[in-house]
């Protein structure tokens, strides 16, 4: 209630030498038992490896992470551990001139996210037009996700899904 600073999420983030950056070190353990002990989260990155990552384009980062025997780059592990000590997720809306992404708390309802746009949007929420984040990726976008049944209509008591790409339906 009095929102001090001391009674926040904490999020511990550990710069190790590029060999270490696969599995840590000592110093790095002893940090995450410390944030386990907390209820806080750690990450383990590399800011010389992010620093070299910054530099190459998407296939060649991928080799060189690889190489280094990481899945992802510091950066994407550290946005995420963000978003999950904060227990947030994100949704998108697509259009045929922009794509947008969209930051919300779990466990938000439709009418709430579609708020997150715009108060108007909320106050007249009819339905949300879903399409899983997957389906729209696999199949090629929007129409092909209608075509094969993967759109879906959700009412008021739909609670978004991390990755849900929307379409908000308002009345005015």
């Amino acid at each position: 209630m009095l929102q001090l600073l001391s009674a926040k999420p904490v999020l511990y983030v550990c710069n190790v030498d590029e060999d270490e950056a696969a599995t840590g070190n000592a110093l790095s353990e002893a940090v995450a038992k410390m944030a386990a002990e907390q209820g806080n989260a750690h990450v383990v990155i590399s800011a010389k490896i992010e620093e070299e990552i910054s530099q190459l384009d998407g296939e060649e980062a991928e080799m060189f992470l690889s190489e280094l025997g990481l899945e992802e780059a510091g950066l994407d592990r550290l946005i995420r551990a963000g978003y999950e000590l904060l227990h947030l997720e994100t949704y998108f809306t697509v259009g045929p001139k922009e794509a947008r992404a969209w930051t919300i708390r779990k466990g938000t309802l439709a009418p709430q996210a579609a708020g997150v746009i715009h108060g108007d949007f909320e106050k007249g929420f009819i339905r949300a037009e879903t399409i899983a984040y997957d389906d729209f990726v696999t199949l090629g976008g929007e129409q092909p996700a209608k075509e094969a049944g993967k759109m879906r209509a959700e009412g008021k008591t739909y609670m978004v899904k991390d990755g849900d790409v929307l379409h908000f339906l308002f009345n005015t």
